[in-house]
Parts: C-alpha cells; structure tokens; sequence
C-alpha cells in the first residue's frame, strides 16, 4: 500500500507513529460500514506503519472493489486531517486526495 506508506512517512515524524497509527485505524473503522470485509484488517494487530494486513484484504477484492475502499479510505483521513490540522496544513502534507471511482462515467455492460 504505497498510498499508507507514504502517508506514514510524511505524518510519523509530526504526529508520532502511533498518532499515524490511530488516524490509520480510524480510517478502517469507517470504511468498514460501507466495505465489511475490511473488518480483518480493523481486528489485526500489527505495529504501526505495517499494512500487510490491509494489502492481503485488498488482494482479495476485485480491483474496482479494493480501489474504492482505498479512495474512501484516503478521503477519510483528509477528512480527518482537515478537522484536526485544517486543510492549508493538510495539504502541505499530503498529496491530493484521488477522484473517487464513483465520480468517474459509468462503464455500462452491454453483455446478454
């Protein structure tokens, strides 16, 4: 997840790894209503800054699936960072926040 891991990156030294931590695992939390199969990462303990779990529960998505819980997730954290930090310091810290899949055109299936 180069997404997380340059997120760790950028907010460990200012925040502290288990501040990163803890944004983290917030993210999870509220991305798991809308995506319930997240829930093994939320229940995983591992050390801060190791998204194995969160990569293995990607994996096992179809990649539209894993794409849109990463961009909830990734919205989720500007979200937070916004309300915490505001979003002049937010974004100084982090890159921009990916155009949902859900605002791209509908790819329609024409198959019978």
């Amino acid at each position: 997840m180069a997404g997380w891991t340059s997120v760790y990156e950028a907010l460990s030294p200012i925040i502290g790894q288990g501040g990163v931590a803890a944004l983290y695992m917030r993210t999870v939390h509220l991305a798991c209503a809308q995506y319930p199969w997240l829930s093994a990462v939320y229940e995983a303990s591992l050390p801060a800054g190791d998204f194995t779990a969160l990569r293995a529960a990607m994996a096992g998505q179809f990649s539209a699936q894993a794409t849109a819980a990463h961009d909830s997730m990734m919205q989720s954290l500007h979200e937070l960072l916004h309300s915490l930090i505001g979003a002049s310091l937010t974004a100084r810290l982090l890159p921009p926040v990916p155009t949902p899949i859900s605002a791209s055109p509908a790819v329609q299936d024409h198959r019978s």
